[in-house]
C-alpha cells in the first residue's frame, strides 16, 4: 500500500482542477472569467493598487489586456475611475453599487461556501500554506507577489498606527486587509529572506 498519496504532482493537479472548476462561468452570467477576476480584484485591492497596472500584474497579463477588461466593466456600469490628485495620469477604480450587486452573484460563491465549511484553524492553516505557495512561485517566476499588509515585509505597527515603509505613509485601517501590488512577503521566523534569484 502506498502511504505517500499526497505527492507534489497530485497536489498541483488538484489545485489547477479546483481553480478551473471555480472559474467556470455561470451560464446565465454576462461576465467573462477575466471580467469576474477584474471585479473581484477591484473589490479586494487597496487604493494604490486598484489601477490598470495593478490588475495587469495580478492577472499576469499585459496592461493593454487589463485596460480592455476595465473598459468593458466601465461600459457595463460595474466600475468607475477616479483620477489621482497627485498624478493626473493615474486612475484608481472602484466598484459601483451595480458592481457590488453583481459581485454578490459571483460564481466563485460556491467555492467560498465550501471553504467556509472548514473550521477556523483549518482555514487559517490553509490560507497560510496557499499564501506561501503563491509568494514562492511568484519569486521563482520573477512575477509580482500579491498579499495583504499583515504578512508584508514593508508593514510596521506601533500601537494603533500602521505604517508602510514602501509607500512611506501611514495605512488606512480599511486598507490593511486588502491586496497590495507593493507586497513583499515577510521572511518566516528563523528563515533567511529569499531573494528573486532564490538565494538568501
Amino acid at each position: 500500500m502506498n502511504d505517500n498519496l499526497q505527492t507534489p504532482d497530485q497536489i498541483a493537479e488538484l489545485l489547477v482542477h479546483v481553480g478551473r472548476t471555480a472559474r467556470r462561468e455561470d451560464a446565465r452570467s454576462a461576465l467573462t472569467a477575466a471580467q469576474w477576476t477584474g471585479l473581484r480584484f477591484f473589490a479586494r485591492a487597496n487604493g494604490s493598487t486598484r489601477t490598470p497596472s495593478g490588475l495587469a500584474s495580478f492577472q499576469a497579463t499585459t496592461r493593454g489586456t487589463a485596460s480592455q477588461t476595465i473598459k468593458s466593466l466601465e461600459r457595463m456600469g460595474l466600475v468607475t475611475g477616479t483620477r489621482s490628485d497627485r498624478d493626473r495620469r493615474s486612475v484608481s477604480f472602484d466598484l459601483t453599487d451595480r458592481g457590488r450587486e453583481t459581485l454578490a452573484q459571483d460564481p466563485l460563491r460556491d467555492l467560498i461556501d465550501v471553504i467556509d465549511t472548514l473550521g477556523t484553524v483549518e482555514r487559517d492553516r490553509f490560507l497560510a500554506t496557499l499564501s506561501q505557495l503563491a509568494s514562492t512561485l511568484a519569486i521563482r517566476r520573477d512575477l509580482p507577489a500579491f498579499g495583504t499588509c499583515q504578512d508584508c515585509s514593508h508593514y510596521a505597527q506601533s500601537g494603533d498606527t500602521a505604517y508602510c515603509a514602501c509607500m512611506a505613509a501611514e495605512l488606512a485601517i480599511e486598507d490593511i486587509p486588502k491586496l497590495c501590488a507593493s507586497y513583499r512577503p515577510a521572511p518566516a521566523a528563523g528563515k533567511p529572506k529569499e531573494t528573486r534569484n532564490g538565494t538568501a
